[in-house]
């Protein structure tokens, strides 16, 4: 009886051992166990001054150019002065034009008309005070009729101009040699007193429009050469500064010039724009660097 309990006792023992061993955690490698090494502070601030690093290394834009714009020396949109019928169109979008050269014309028949008319009754009231004024020399007519006889007279007359003037008025004509750049009107449309109908432009002589910082009116100044780089030839200009402003705009602090360039490039046209470029016109601002 005692050896089947020394053998039970030994069998639980070995139960219990066996239990203990299977409850244990793997062992973790040696290599996850290597500590981490902290940064440094000497690290931590060079990371930080990386950004403004760049920032002060970035490209600043300079501060002698603004934006130009290339525009025609005069311009021009021509509006209807009568109410009529459009019956021809002279003149193409893009047609080069001279001064005085008719663009657009109305029907003006029934005005041609009225000249007609004025102008027989205007002969008749002439040939009328003349045998007025004859039969007044002869004591045959009081001067009351030879003045009423020569006011008719006149009264025609001015019909006759007031028809010319009307006529005239029938056909719109180039202000300046250029050219056409917009038509708003087709052939037969009617059209009202005031409707725009065509824009013609001066482009023989072009002009540069911009705005520079009212800082820069210490340097510049009427007469002053500068540069002009167009961004859609990619070439460079020269120009002079013919007028300025003389008024500063108080909400954004410029003021508008104008500039004339030398010569006229036949590869630029009003509309174009680019970079206006100041030797030397922005004041010397240090930058405001604190330590």
């Amino acid at each position: 009886m005692n050896q089947k309990w020394l053998m039970g006792g030994a069998l639980a023992v070995g139960v219990l051992g066996v239990v203990f061993f299977s409850g244990e955690k793997e062992p973790v490698p040696a290599a996850a166990l290597t500590p981490v090494p902290a940064s440094s502070p000497a690290d931590t601030s060079v990371a930080a001054s990386a950004p403004v690093a760049a920032m002060l290394k970035a490209p600043e834009k300079k501060l002698d150019e603004v934006r130009v714009l290339i525009a025609a020396e005069g311009e021009s949109v021509l509006a209807a002065q009568m109410a009529g019928r459009i019956v021809g169109i002279s003149a193409k979008l893009g047609d080069r034009v001279n001064q005085g050269q008719s663009i657009l014309r109305f029907d003006c028949d029934e005005q041609q008309a009225r000249l007609n008319m004025a102008r027989a009754e205007s002969d008749g009231a002439q040939k009328v005070y003349e045998a007025k004024a004859k039969l007044q020399s002869m004591q045959s007519a009081s001067l009351l009729e030879v003045n009423q006889a020569a006011a008719e007279a006149e009264k025609f007359k001015a019909q006759i101009q007031l028809f010319q003037a009307q006529l005239r008025l029938c056909s719109i004509n180039a202000p300046f040699s250029g050219r056409v750049t917009k038509l708003r009107i087709k052939p037969y449309e009617s059209v009202v007193v005031g409707q725009q109908l065509v824009e013609v432009i001066n482009d023989e002589k072009l002009k540069v429009q911009l705005n520079i910082p009212s800082l820069w009116l210490a340097r510049v100044k009427a007469g002053n050469p500068f540069e002009v780089r167009i961004d859609e030839t990619g070439k460079r200009y020269e120009a002079t500064v013919r007028r300025i402003n003389g008024k500063v705009d108080a909400v954004s602090q410029s003021v508008e010039i104008e500039g004339e360039l030398v010569g006229r490039p036949e590869d630029l046209l009003p509309g174009m724009s680019g970079v206006a470029i100041f030797p030397d016109a922005a004041p010397d601002v240090k930058p405001d660097v604190k330590k």
